[in-house]
Formats: C-alpha cells, sequence, structure tokens
C-alpha cells in the first residue's frame, strides 16, 4: 500500500517542543546495521509508573540479547518516545516511526485509546506492532499481536470465584474509557454465564479521587461485591473502606495490584480483594526468581516498586518477538508474521509457558488467583495455559487475512 506523507501528517500536532518530539535513541558499537525497535509509552503523566518500568523490562531483556551477540548477529537498538498520556503525541510519533525513523517493529500503547490511535498508523504503513498490555480484548489485526491478558483470560477466571465466594449480585467500576467500557460488557456477559447478574455500574476517569456519590450508590443498591477496573484511582478502595461498605460487600478488581497496591494500602484497604493475572513478582518459581534477580541486578540502586503484569508482559513479548526473528532468519515484516503463525512460537518466560494463537495473534499463558491478605498476595488456584478470549468466534487471522476490526462481546 502506497503511503502518502501529506495525508499521514495531516492533523498532527504543530509546534510541539523539540525535547518532546525528539526520540531518545540508544545504540551500540556494531558492524552490522542494528535491528531497530520503536517504543512509545507514557513515561511520565498520571500512568508514567507503568511505562518507566515496562520500558525497563524492554532494556533487560535488550542487553541480555546484546551480551550475547545479538540477534542474528545485530544488535538491538531503542528509538523511543515519550507521549506523556497524550493521544495527539501518540499519532503523530506513529506517523514519525512510520515516515522516519526506518523501524522493523514498535512496541507500544499504554490505555486502549492510545493503542486505537496508532494501531492504524501501523497497520496502514506496514510496521509490525506489538501491544504488550492487559485489556478488553477483540482486537483482529493481522499486523498486530498482543501479549496481554483478555477478558477471556482474566474475568472468565476471577468473576466465577468471585461469584462462589461473595455472592451473585455485582456492582461495576470501570474507567471511562473504551478499556473500562468494552470490559464492563465482559462483565455482564460472564456474570450472565455463571448465574450472577450487573446490577449497577459507574465509569470514573483515570486518576479520579472522588468517589461519594458512587459508594453511595453501590451501599444502596447493596450488591454482593463490587468488581473495578480503575486505573491510577487508589482513592477508591480507601474510600470504600473508610464508608464500611467493605465489611459487607467484597471487591475483586481487573486492575488492582499492578503497581503493588496490596502492599501500598493499609491492610484495611486492601485485604480479601480478589484479583487474577499472567504475571505478579510474588510467582514463586526458579524462572520468575531468576528473573527478578537479573532486574534488580541491572537496575542496581534504582527504586522500582514493583513490576506486575504490565511490565513483565513487556519483557515477555520482547522475547516472543525475538524468537519470530530468530525463526523467519529476517525481520522482515511479513516473514515474522509468518513466522509468529506457525503456532510453533513459544517461550518460558518467568510466567511460565507462553505460546502464540495464529488464529487471533494473542497468547495462550497460565493465569493467577489470588487474595490479598495481610498485604500479600496469597495464592488461591493456578489456570494453565489459558486461551486468549475471540468475542463469538469471530477472529481468524489465518482464513480472514485482511481483517481489521476490534469484535466486543454480544450479551
Amino acid at each position: 500500500m502506497t503511503i502518502n506523507r501529506r495525508n499521514l501528517l495531516k492533523g498532527a500536532a504543530a509546534g510541539t517542543m523539540a525535547v518532546v518530539a525528539s526520540p531518545f535513541v540508544h545504540t551500540v558499537a556494531r558492524a552490522a546495521p542494528p535491528i531497530r525497535i520503536g517504543v512509545v509509552l507514557d513515561l511520565t503523566g498520571p500512568i508514567g509508573i507503568f511505562g518507566v518500568n515496562k520500558k525497563r523490562c524492554y532494556d533487560l531483556a535488550a542487553d541480555e540479547v546484546n551480551t550475547k551477540g545479538g540477534l542474528l548477529g545485530r544488535q538491538i537498538e531503542f528509538v523511543t518516545y515519550d507521549a506523556q498520556a497524550n493521544n495527539q503525541l501518540y499519532g503523530q510519533f506513529a506517523q514519525q516511526m512510520v515516515l522516519r525513523d526506518k523501524l522493523d517493529v514498535v512496541f507500544g500503547g499504554m490505555t486502549s485509546s492510545s493503542r486505537e490511535i496508532i494501531r492504524p498508523i501501523f497497520n496502514r504503513g506496514k510496521l509490525l506492532y506489538f501491544y504488550n498490555m492487559p485489556y478488553e480484548g477483540g482486537v483482529c489485526d493481522r499486523n498486530a499481536f498482543v501479549t496481554g491478558t483478555t477478558p477471556g483470560q482474566l474475568l472468565a477466571n476471577l468473576l466465577p470465584a468471585a461469584i462462589k465466594k461473595f455472592g451473585k449480585k455485582i456492582y461495576y467500576v470501570g474507567v471511562d474509557y473504551n478499556f473500562g467500557q468494552i470490559s464492563g460488557k465482559w462483565a455482564a456477559k460472564i456474570a450472565k454465564e455463571n448465574g450472577a447478574e450487573v446490577i449497577g455500574q459507574e465509569f470514573h476517569p483515570i486518576g479520579a479521587n472522588q468517589f461519594g456519590p458512587t459508594i453511595s450508590k453501590i451501599q444502596a443498591a447493596k450488591p454482593d461485591f463490587v468488581l473495578t477496573t480503575l486505573i491510577a484511582s487508589d482513592a477508591f478502595y480507601q474510600q470504600f473502606a473508610a464508608s464500611g461498605a467493605k465489611r459487607s460487600i467484597g471487591l475483586a478488581s481487573q486492575t488492582f495490584g499492578q503497581v503493588g497496591e496490596h502492599f501500598r494500602l493499609p491492610k484495611d484497604v486492601g485485604d480479601g480483594i480478589m484479583i487474577c493475572y499472567n504475571y505478579v513478582d510474588e510467582i514463586d518459581t526458579p524462572a520468575n526468581k531468576s528473573f527478578l534477580d537479573r532486574f534488580k541486578k541491572h537496575f542496581q540502586g534504582v527504586d522500582y516498586g514493583y513490576l506486575g503484569d504490565l511490565a513483565g508482559n513487556s519483557y515477555q513479548g520482547f522475547w516472543l518477538y525475538h524468537d519470530a526473528v530468530k525463526m523467519a532468519g529476517t525481520t522482515s515484516r511479513d516473514k515474522v508474521i509468518q513466522a509468529l503463525e506457525t503456532g510453533k512460537i513459544a517461550i518460558d518466560g518467568p510466567s511460565g509457558r507462553i505460546s502464540v494463537d495464529p488464529k487471533t495473534h494473542h497468547v495462550n499463558f497460565n493465569m493467577f488467583l489470588w487474595e490479598v491478605q495481610n498485604q500479600a498476595l496469597k495464592l488461591v488456584q493456578k489456570f494453565d495455559s489459558v486461551a486468549p478470549a475471540n468475542p463469538n468466534n469471530e477472529c481468524d487471522l489465518q482464513k480472514n487475512p485482511n481483517t481489521n476490526a476490534q469484535f466486543e462481546p454480544k450479551i
């Protein structure tokens, strides 16, 4: 497909400060041309703490490859942009990546809204794209691969356990953009399939800190438990506990604990909350202990806080790309996609075995159900090799490679 520079750049933010628009380029002395990987994340802003640790995990993986001679004899080089939680900047940087930066692949996007700004740009520009984030599911795009959890992996295991523990009446409180809104539809669908019901819902922006009216509505509705999909909103859990609602209403979450809320918040606030992720720092296996030891050694003296699912799956996503390039014998986009679609690409990561699903370009991996107790995570159950969500089985990129859509669940 021919790229029209004028059309691609139309609407890009004009006059952006040079310090923002210029990428940070990490280079390594080399004989062969490097493999250039674009990274676009929120490294500052309300969820910058997520992005910084994601980038650290990419750096660790790249350095592990580079110190052993590189990939296909070539060193890894990152071209990194800080989008500052600004979707206009995401769009501008994605255009620059396609038109100027001569990249082999891009890892990027934080929120689902940022992903849906950059994903079509990479699709049109034929620049391979990895989204290494948990999200609401349903993206079906041959140019894109997703290594984060979907509702079919997270909510499908979390909700039945929470229903069994707390009861069948659920109140949903989500973040107010496509991640929270579509996750709410999944919650309603999965609840119905398990004989339960979502009896109310509320949506709040990222970083919201005033939840009094919402908590009053929850108390009036008298659900058995609340399911949250909030981001950077510790205040909800603090205010929920202070209101006394926590004494009679349970809590389960699609996002709690991703930056260590379970040990940062007081015991009376976090204890009892149920969560389910592919990766948490507490996974008690030799592979994860080795990963954390390497991370701490590499970033010695850095107060990184907590890695969690967001950063952990960035590291694992990098290695899936690495192995696909190795199998393909080239960084050519089409050859790498073909390698990923063989069904033979799998890695043993910090969370266990991870394999690529050729139909949906998502991954199969282990899921771990936890309950917060004494400001720590107690393992309730492990689910092996859980398949990603595929709403209504509509996505089949092997049969229909030209599909470019996001499918949603039918309730």
